[in-house]
């Protein structure tokens, strides 16, 4: 046999061990994108691939042949995405809006092959996960200059669901016209309230009347069918591209670090025991009516190792005056600390609710 059949005869030989290899590690891949579904999750997992690169890379002691090995891990990783994604494409989002508001946007961008679903209020997109119709939902909690939405706040203490992730995306409202429109004729802008709250500088130099509406895109929409030159949409770009609008002004934003941070809700905890470092945990609680009773809960949660990076009170629906809290925190609600928090919380607190780890995302 020549030094030629040797060799093809070996790969040939490793070819029937990879293909062995490569279906196991898809099921992996399927069990994974379950996982995933059930606890809505992204596809794409940066850190997670780039410890898989730095770990299994260093098993090949050879530099030269190192860098190969890390191109093929690379290229498993994207045929396993891919895989997923395919797998995914049934999975349905719900979002509070329609199609071209910031929410639908967050949604497809978190999710970009899942069917995204359209409810008109935020309890409307929460209980269609409650009620099965949707895999999760993808509902703002903050905006760095409207501060928090109450409404989902109050979801997350009232409902059964389960944050598993929040991002970040950066938001860029732009003065939306009819085609043709001059901007000196322009009277009144219409818009989501808190996105006339963002743009209020702008409007206050124009001296414009506002009209407030569900959503941004309604808002869009309505002048569309206006067709008035004298109204305005404060909305995305997108909007303006969906309902055939020109773009008279970029970027009115007052704030120009404006962004709200989204959450996704699943009916199942997302499962972060294994991780130390970049989980945060989400809680809720009410605590006894006595004097120190809430300096008393946040010293528990410092104590055991979790940096507090919220607190806010939302006032209870059917107490008057009375208040739950709200905290986000660096820590592992998994980890035997954070179970002790807990055990130990449930002791100074009337009620207490863990809503969910997430690992911090990044800006969308």
């Amino acid at each position: 046999m020549s030094k030629l059949d040797e060799a093809r005869k070996i790969i040939n030989e490793v070819d029937r061990e990879m293909a062995t290899l490569f279906l196991r590690r898809m099921e992996a891949a399927e069990m994974v994108a379950e996982y995933k579904k059930e606890n809505g999750l992204p596809i794409f997992d940066a850190q997670r691939e780039a410890d898989n690169i730095r770990r299994n890379s260093s098993l090949v002691e050879d530099e030269l042949l190192r860098e190969y090995y890390t191109a093929f891990l690379k290229s498993n990783m994207d045929i396993s995405r891919r895989y997923q994604a395919r797998l995914l494409e049934g999975m349905r989002v719900a979002y509070c809006g329609t199609e071209g508001a910031y929410a639908h946007l967050a949604a497809r961008s978190h999710f970009p092959t899942a069917r995204t679903v359209s409810y008109r209020s935020f309890e409307e997109a929460y209980l269609s996960v409650v009620n099965g119709e949707c895999d999760v939902a993808v509902l703002p909690v903050e905006n760095s200059v409207q501060g928090d939405v109450g409404q989902v706040t109050d979801l997350m203490f009232s409902g059964p669901l389960y944050v598993n992730s929040m991002f970040d995306m950066a938001i860029s409202h732009d003065l939306l016209v009819i085609p043709g429109a001059d901007a000196s004729g322009i009277k009144t802008v219409v818009s989501h309230p808190q996105a006339l709250g963002q743009c209020r500088d702008f409007i206050n130099e124009r001296g414009y009347e506002v009209i407030e509406f569900a959503n941004t895109a309604l808002a869009a929409k309505y002048v569309k069918e206006k067709n008035d030159p004298s109204i305005a949409a404060i909305a995305s770009g997108e909007a303006g591209d969906i309902f055939e609008l020109e773009v008279m002004e970029k970027n009115i934003n007052s704030a120009r670090n404006n962004t709200t941070r989204f959450a996704v809700f699943s009916s199942v905890m997302n499962d972060h025991s294994t991780k130390e470092m970049g989980v945060h945990t989400v809680i809720l609680f009410t605590v006894r009516n006595e004097a120190g009773a809430l300096a008393r809960a946040i010293e528990i949660i410092g104590r055991h190792g979790f940096n507090m990076r919220t607190l806010r009170s939302r006032p209870m629906k059917e107490l008057l005056w009375q208040y739950y809290f709200y905290v986000e925190a660096e820590g592992n609600i998994r980890s035997e600390e954070g179970q002790a928090m807990m055990r130990e919380l449930t002791q100074n607190c009337d009620r207490l609710k863990a809503v969910g780890t997430y690992v911090k995302g990044e800006a969308v």
